[in-house]
């Protein structure tokens, strides 16, 4: 096992949010990993709103982590406004304003500035949530030991895998894997995938950068979210991240359902 720098080691951020008979146990962690000198993650687990977010800035320049910034202010900052009002058409118009300020935060830079999103809030009565994806980073959920995907990379190698244009293992499908579709910053705006999704208690959600993804396989992501102490399974699988080359920038959240009455 790798011996992790002390500065490297996970630190997990937690929070509780009441929203209707349910309760949401929150719980986010981020570690740098071996390959860029910083994090150009964001990570945001909300401490007002039933709400978290995990973001990935593309490179490691300045228009990667003004991208990160620029997106997770502007999100939090129209949902704290437009709060308790949480449905399709609110969310929507908070990834335009975020598109439309990272755009103009990086139009005096000379490089790419752009970053990929994934959140999920919950409505004030606990009924539902809402996944906002734009990019690679994920959302899954498990749910009675069942571990599913519940959302769709927006790349160019996940359009090829399913429409048969190359092999999974192939340098083509190599090679596509890092070309963002749609992501925040896109010259053409592209609109995020909106999944309106039940809360059941029990459930446990994952929203991860692919810094986790790409590192740690389907059965140890299960393994480490079926643990009953989520900080302890957010401390291990950005660990296993790091035991597996620490790659990448990995950040992850842990969303368990818990009921309340």
């Amino acid at each position: 096992m790798r011996l992790h720098r002390r500065s490297d080691r996970p630190h997990p951020q937690t929070r509780r949010h009441a929203v209707g008979r349910i309760e949401l146990e929150i719980v986010g962690a981020t570690v740098v990993g071996d390959r860029y000198p910083a994090n150009f993650d964001v990570l945001h687990v909300d401490p007002e709103l039933p709400f978290a977010a995990v973001i990935d800035g593309m490179g490691s320049g300045e228009g990667s982590r003004l991208a990160g910034a620029t997106t997770a202010a502007s999100l939090v900052g129209r949902l704290h406004a437009d709060w308790p009002e949480v449905n399709a058409r609110s969310l929507r118009a908070a990834v335009v304003e975020a598109q439309t300020r990272v755009r103009a935060a990086g139009a005096p830079l000379h490089e790419l500035t752009g970053c990929t999103l994934t959140a999920l809030v919950a409505e004030p009565d606990g009924g539902q949530a809402w996944i906002v994806q734009l990019g690679d980073s994920r959302a899954y959920r498990l749910r009675d030991g069942l571990l599913e995907l519940f959302t769709v990379d927006h790349t160019a190698a996940w359009l090829g895998l399913l429409h048969g244009w190359y092999a999974a293992d192939s340098p083509e499908a190599a090679r596509a894997r890092y070309q963002l579709l749609r992501y925040v910053g896109h010259p053409e705006s592209p609109d995020a995938d909106l999944i309106a999704t039940p809360l059941r208690p029990g459930d446990t959600w994952l929203l991860c950068t692919d810094g986790v993804s790409d590192q740690v396989d389907y059965h140890l992501l299960r393994e480490f979210l079926a643990d009953p102490r989520a900080d302890q399974g957010v401390r291990d699988l950005l660990l296993a991240t790091l035991d597996d080359g620490g790659d990448d920038n990995a950040t992850a959240v842990v969303i368990r359902v818990h009921r309340t009455g």
